[in-house]
C-alpha cells in the first residue's frame, strides 16, 4: 500500500502562519498535521503502507528531511515530488506518477478525520465522504442502492446529495489512475483552468470502474485560523487518553492545566491557567497569563496575556494589554507588545 499526499499548495488562508512554515507542518495537538493525517491513514489500512510520497514546493530540505522521516517512522520510504505549477488536484497527483502503482491512498494534506472502520483493499476505489448541512460549497457524490457511487457533483446549486467528498480516495490499481489522470494532461481537459481529480473519477467510473463511499465520523478542516484551532481542540479530545500529551520536562509554578491540553518539552508556566484545549510547543514560555483554547508553537514568550481562539508562531513574543481576553493570530518571529 502506499499513501500520496498532495501539499504543494501556499495555504494563502494560513497567513502569517505559511508564510515561514508549510502548512501541513502547522502542530496539531503537538504533532504536524501532515504527521496526523499519515498516521491516521495507516491505521484503517488493512496491509502495511510501504511508501509514503510528498507531493511539495519548495519547503526547503529541512522539511523534506522531516517528511521523510515521517513516513520513516511508520516503517515506511518518505519519496519528495516536486509541483512546479498549481495546475489542479489531478495534476499534482501526477507528479508522483513513479509511485502510483499498486494499491494507493491518496489524501490533500488539510483533511484529518476520525474513523472507526477498516480500508477494504479488495474494492476497485473509495472515495471518502461525511454528511454536511450544507453541501453547495463541496463535491457531492451520489449513491444507488447497492451503495455504488453514480454521480459527481461539484458544489451543487440545487440539493442533489449531503456526502461530501473530503479529500481522501483508495484506488486499487494506481497504474490505471495514472494513465486516466495522464489523459486529462495529454488532451487539455480542464475545469476552470486546472486539472481536476474529478474529471479522472467520471471517465473511470463511465469505463465501469465501481467507486464506494468511505464514511468517517468527523471531518475536520485545517482551511483557515479558525478551523485549525478548532481542529486543534477536537483532536485534544480525541487523544485526551494519551500518555504523552504532558510532556515530562515541563515546570509550572503557581500554575494550572485545564484538560484537554498538550504541554511540549522544556515550557514553563509561572502564574498561569493554561487550558482548555491549549497546545504548547517547546520552550515556551507563559507568565501571568491565561491561555485557552489555542494552538502556541515553540520559543514562545507570553506575559500578562488572556488570550483565547489564537494561534502563535515560533519565536513570538507577546505581552497582553488590560481590558479583557484577545484573540490574535501571530506568525513567526514577531514581537508584539
Amino acid at each position: 500500500m502506499k499513501i500520496i499526499i498532495p501539499m504543494a499548495g501556499m495555504g494563502k488562508r494560513m497567513r502569517p502562519h505559511t508564510l515561514t512554515v508549510p502548512k501541513p507542518l502547522i502542530p496539531i495537538a503537538g504533532k504536524p498535521m501532515v504527521q496526523r493525517i499519515v498516521e491516521d491513514i495507516a491505521k484503517v489500512c488493512d496491509e502495511q503502507v510501504d511508501e509514503v510520497a510528498f507531493v511539495v514546493g519548495h519547503f526547503g530540505k529541512e522539511a523534506e528531511l522531516k517528511l521523510i522521516r515521517l513516513a520513516e517512522q511508520l516503517g515506511a520510504k518518505g519519496s519528495i515530488f516536486y509541483q512546479e505549477e498549481a495546475l489542479g488536484t489531478a495534476h499534482a497527483i501526477l507528479c508522483a506518477g513513479a509511485s502510483l502503482k499498486g494499491k494507493v491512498v491518496i489524501a490533500f494534506a488539510d483533511t484529518l478525520f476520525k474513523a472507526d472502520f477498516k480500508l477494504d483493499s479488495s474494492k476497485e476505489g473509495i472515495i471518502w465522504v461525511q454528511k454536511v448541512e450544507d453541501p453547495r460549497p463541496f463535491g457531492v457524490v451520489k449513491l444507488d442502492k447497492d451503495n455504488i457511487i453514480t454521480d459527481f457533483v461539484e458544489k451543487p446549486l440545487e440539493f442533489v446529495s449531503d456526502l461530501a467528498i473530503i479529500g481522501i480516495y483508495y484506488f486499487r490499481d494506481g497504474e490505471y489512475l495514472k494513465k486516466e489522470l495522464q489523459y486529462l494532461i495529454d488532451n487539455n481537459i480542464r475545469e476552470k483552468g486546472e486539472y481536476q481529480l474529478t474529471n479522472a473519477l467520471e471517465n473511470m467510473k463511465r469505463k465501469g470502474t465501481k467507486f464506494v463511499p468511505g464514511k468517517v465520523t468527523e471531518w475536520l478542516d485545517c482551511g483557515n485560523k479558525d478551523a485549525t484551532v478548532y481542529t486543534n481542540q477536537r483532536i485534544l479530545e480525541f487523544t485526551k487518553s494519551e500518555n504523552d500529551l504532558l510532556s515530562k520536562t515541563y515546570s509550572a509554578q503557581n500554575s494550572r492545566i485545564i484538560q484537554p491540553c498538550f504541554i511540549g518539552e522544556n515550557v514553563k508556566l509561572i502564574n498561569a491557567v493554561v487550558g482548555p484545549y491549549a497546545s504548547i510547543g517547546d520552550n515556551t514560555c507563559i507568565e501571568n497569563s491565561t491561555i485557552k483554547n489555542c494552538i502556541i508553537q515553540t520559543n514562545t514568550k507570553i506575559l500578562n496575556a488572556d488570550i483565547t481562539n489564537s494561534m502563535l508562531g515560533n519565536f513570538v513574543e507577546f505581552s497582553g494589554k488590560n481590558g479583557g481576553s484577545s484573540e490574535v493570530s501571530i506568525g513567526d518571529y514577531s514581537t508584539v507588545k
